[in-house]
């Protein structure tokens, strides 16, 4: 499709027209707000969503770049910090910042990280990063940017990261190491005081990804879940990344780093004081940093206080338990492994789970496919208790379709089939053409038809074949407009 020249509008829109356009643009949205979505939104309810929507709005113009300038947003940063360590086994050492998401915030730990290295190492190569299988992508990103390299370790049975595995990979090039809190694709802990051993005993900076559960698990503790170790009351870790966006309920673009004290978080911060235009000086990757989600993270701890997040807390848990027993009902589908908190994979030993998935997509329903095993992915919050039965009867209808042979699913198999027979004799450049060809088509279809693409992708997974693809597609995505 050829690139559409946009033309910068000569006159303003009215409001009441604007907002309409607005209005018309979220038309195809994921139905977030009917709790159809199990991916990307943390919602609350509305009380609260609202709550949260008027603190940014106060703030909406401050900027955090300046803290004298704005005296009160620096404030409720430390405010939140501070409340945020208590949460997770901290001090009155522990210190950190507010930042525009958990990759912003896994971006400033590893480079704190090498920073620390350069003073408590010797490394005269690449600094190397140890990182689960599971851990998020952020981290991969992160040694891209900053130069560093990642050894992925695998994960066990358990879909915990091998800590055996973890120990070989140390070299004397190793400078940290990471565990999540819990991974975001099968929901689990990984074992954060043995890599603690490894990590005091190999003289290594431990960082624990907690940017899905730091605002869940500790409340779940307190419910008397039991919930492994996993904060700063296990010695040896160094950091932790916390959303503030997800199970916190603040507004989108906030998370928080903690550090074990301020001398680790020196590392973190910038300077420059040869400018003609002052001094500069910066907290964290951005320099401009929204005043209104600090307000808002602020708002959501102190507007819905502990006694409100034990019960948004006991709800999602709740409706994890609703979930987890009737997906353990339905036939012919099944949990990948149990989960520690809120986030479930579902998978099939005889089924085409993305099949389902399609089946489910048709029925209004967001739902994320993973990869290795193929699975669908569920992050269950407040708002789906509202759905959950819902949800396991479409689940259970869409299920029983795909069950029965069809001449579709047959097709689907084959085509998959020669795809993957075909990618061992084809040139890349001749299969480069043929993915082209298989993932052809508007987004729409894209979502609503995904089994043989998914397919694909899996078989595919962590190839440059794919991450060309995967690179392609994107760049198409932000260039051309569909019509």
């Amino acid at each position: 499709m050829k690139k559409k020249q946009i033309a910068f509008p000569t006159q303003g829109l009215d409001k009441e027209a604007l907002l309409e356009k607005l209005r018309l643009l979220k038309t195809d949205d994921a139905r977030w707000k009917m709790g159809r979505t199990f991916a990307h939104i943390y919602n609350p309810g509305n009380d609260i969503s609202e709550m949260v929507r008027e603190a940014y709005n106060l703030f909406y113009y401050e900027n955090a770049l300046n803290p004298y300038a704005f005296p009160s947003l620096r404030k409720m940063e430390l405010d939140v910090v501070g409340m945020a360590a208590s949460l997770l086994g901290g001090n009155e050492e522990t210190t950190g910042t507010i930042n525009n998401g958990g990759t912003e915030s896994i971006f400033l730990a590893m480079h704190s990280a090498r920073e620390w290295a350069k003073e408590h190492h010797h490394v005269t190569e690449t600094p190397e990063v140890i990182i689960p299988a599971s851990a998020h992508p952020a981290f991969h990103k992160a040694c891209h940017y900053l130069g560093l390299k990642p050894v992925v370790v695998p994960v066990g049975t358990d879909y915990r990261v091998n800590l055996a595995e973890a120990w070989k990979a140390i070299t004397p090039h190793s400078i940290a190491i990471i565990g999540s809190a819990p991974s975001f694709p099968h929901g689990v802990i990984d074992n954060i005081p043995k890599l603690a051993e490894l990590a005091a005993e190999n003289n290594l900076w431990l960082h624990v990804d907690a940017c899905v559960g730091g605002f869940i698990l500790p409340f779940a503790r307190k419910l008397g879940h039991l919930i492994p170790d996993f904060d700063f009351s296990v010695a040896g870790v160094y950091s932790i990344s916390a959303d503030l966006h997800k199970y916190a309920y603040a507004a989108k673009g906030s998370s928080v780093l903690l550090y074990k004290n301020a001398q680790l978080r020196r590392y973190q911060l910038f300077t420059y004081t040869g400018w003609s235009g002052g001094i500069y000086a910066s907290p964290s990757f951005g320099g401009t940093r929204a005043g209104g989600a600090i307000a808002a993270a602020w708002a959501a701890f102190n507007g819905i206080g502990e006694a409100g997040y034990l019960k948004l807390t006991e709800k999602t848990l709740q409706t994890v338990r609703r979930l987890r027993q009737g997906i353990e009902n339905i036939k012919g589908i099944k949990l990948i492994t149990p989960p520690d908190i809120s986030l479930l994979a579902v998978g099939s030993d005889k089924l085409d789970i993305y099949a389902i998935a399609d089946e489910l997509s048709e029925k209004g329903w967001f739902i994320n496919r993973q990869f290795k095993p193929a699975c669908m992915h569920l992050t269950v919050c407040p708002i789906h208790a509202d759905v959950a039965d819902e949800f396991l009867l479409d689940l259970q209808q869409a299920t029983e379709k795909v069950q029965k042979l069809s001449f579709t699913r047959f097709a689907n198999t084959m085509q998959l089939a020669a795809v993957k027979g075909l990618k061992k004799i084809l040139s890349p450049e001749n299969f480069q053409k043929l993915k082209s060809l298989t993932t052809s088509g508007k987004s729409d279809n894209v979502s609503k038809n995904s089994s043989v693409i998914y397919g694909v992708f899996d078989e595919l997974a962590g190839t440059s074949e794919l991450n060309n693809m995967v690179i392609d597609a994107l760049d198409n995505l932000y260039t051309n407009l569909e019509d």
